[in-house]
């Protein structure tokens, strides 16, 4: 379905992505209704919608041609299996961008890392193409944003495993998977289904697209694609493999056989700058641009985000580390300064002892807040760890931290979990875990 005028679609989940979703059908004559479980839902716009509010959508499908849905909502939902069995499309908000975007798409996805990488790419692109668009997962809906593009602009997309289990026809240009460790099993039920998941990002491209895959990470290094694959590793490439690798030798990057770049003048992860180089290069962009942006880079809000010096203590914000990878990663960016940890949060069926077993040196104290706090102390019993405190609040946690720490020490949010117990989202998380450091609240 390419034509959706007067097309009778059903968008459920009025968030940020189904809204932006209702307006693009909106724009594009078809008859929409928009639907959420909530009885009322905070937004301003200048069109009518018929509205089904505050009831499931499980008796309304069969009257659809088509159904779009937030990337909140599980592909397992009664409705969502209901519009299959009857044979009705449903699409994520992210298929239908593709369907409606008239130029090429890179699309990124992972574990851990998507932000990054996603927000670099497209600073590189940006300077080879004016006309690139960055968004997706990373803040903005791809169906807020294709209204302005045309044939000859570009769109950077950052691609969640959510989004990726709606997906249809989608087809980047350029896919890439940066890495994949336990994570959303609580969603996706099982980590093959995890897996299979991710790999959905390359499963409509052909021999003339390009897919970057993390060499370094044993699920990825083994994935099958029909698109022209180009690994990236830490390491020296295979013997006869430089065409097929961004790889470091001698401290420095390398794309195929041209060097790029020494790894010491970028602050970004090598993994990250590694990724960036293969999939910028890949689509086309100049290596200046891409040293350019890598020397530039400052960092990501809320991933291992400098906050403050306070009385020699530096705090930092890494509250978009939803999983146990990602908060590894952030244990060991300090060197051997010790770190006062704040962690914890919602549930998402992760086991805790690998990242546990890794505090033994780094942190000096943990200080829990939300519903995994009694999972994580239990995974410290079985590790032996023992300095850790459950606190109430987020606000506590800090000042309990502020109270703790010493010169040269670091105070850290890096939770392994989701924020869904206490929060609205990550971001909130971290705005406010900035806040209460800052003395602001």
């Amino acid at each position: 379905m390419s034509d959706f005028s007067n097309k009778k679609i059903l968008v459920c989940g009025m968030a940020r992505s189904g809204q932006a979703a209702a307006l693009a059908l909106h724009a594009q004559n078809a008859q929409v209704t928009i639907t959420d479980t909530k009885n009322a839902i905070e937004w301003q716009h200048s069109h009518k919608f018929t509205a089904r509010l505050g009831e499931e959508a499980t008796d309304l499908v069969q009257d659809y041609d088509c159904i779009i849905i937030s990337p909140g909502i599980s592909i397992y939902a009664p409705f969502v299996q209901r519009a299959k069995s009857l044979g009705i499309p449903v699409w994520g908000e992210a298929e239908l961008a593709y369907r409606l975007c008239p130029c090429p798409m890179l699309a990124i996805t992972g574990t851990n890392g998507k932000t990054t990488v996603t927000t670099l790419v497209g600073e590189i692109m940006k300077k080879n193409n004016q006309k690139t668009a960055v968004a997706g997962n990373i803040g903005t809906p791809l169906t807020s944003i294709v209204s302005e593009l045309s044939s000859d602009s570009l769109v950077v997309a950052e691609i969640s495993s959510f989004q990726l289990e709606t997906i249809s026809e989608f087809r980047p240009r350029v896919s890439a998977i940066l890495n994949i460790t336990q994570d959303h099993i609580d969603r996706h039920r099982t980590m093959e289904n995890y897996i299979k998941t991710k790999c959905r990002i390359f499963e409509n491209q052909r021999q003339n697209d390009i897919c970057v895959l993390n060499y370094d990470c044993e699920i990825t290094r083994t994935l099958k694609t029909q698109a022209k694959t180009l690994f990236f590793t830490l390491g020296e490439c295979p013997e006869g493999a430089r065409d097929s690798f961004v790889f470091v030798r001698d401290g420095k990057i390398y794309f195929q056989d041209t060097p790029i770049m020494p790894l010491a003048e970028t602050r970004v992860l090598a993994e990250n700058a590694l990724a960036v180089t293969a999939i910028a290069i890949s689509a086309g962009a100049t290596i200046d641009s891409v040293t350019a942006v890598l020397r530039e880079f400052m960092g990501v809000e809320h991933r291992i985000e400098y906050v403050a010096d306070i009385g020699g203590v530096e705090y930092y914000n890494d509250s978009k580390a939803t999983n146990t990878d990602a908060a590894i990663k952030a244990l060991g960016a300090f060197g051997d300064k010790p770190i006062i940890l704040i962690a914890g949060g919602s549930e998402k069926g992760l086991d805790f002892l690998p990242w546990v077993r890794l505090f033994d040196g780094r942190v000096s104290h943990l200080l829990l807040i939300g519903e995994t706090s009694d999972r994580i102390i239990k995974a410290c019993d079985t590790a032996g760890f023992t300095d850790y405190q459950k606190m109430a609040t987020l606000e506590q946690a800090v000042g309990y931290a502020k109270q703790m720490a010493r010169t040269g020490s670091v105070v850290l949010l890096s939770p392994a979990c989701a924020s869904f117990d206490m929060f609205k989202n990550f971001e909130e998380r971290g705005k406010l875990y900035k806040e209460y450091v800052r003395g602001v609240i």
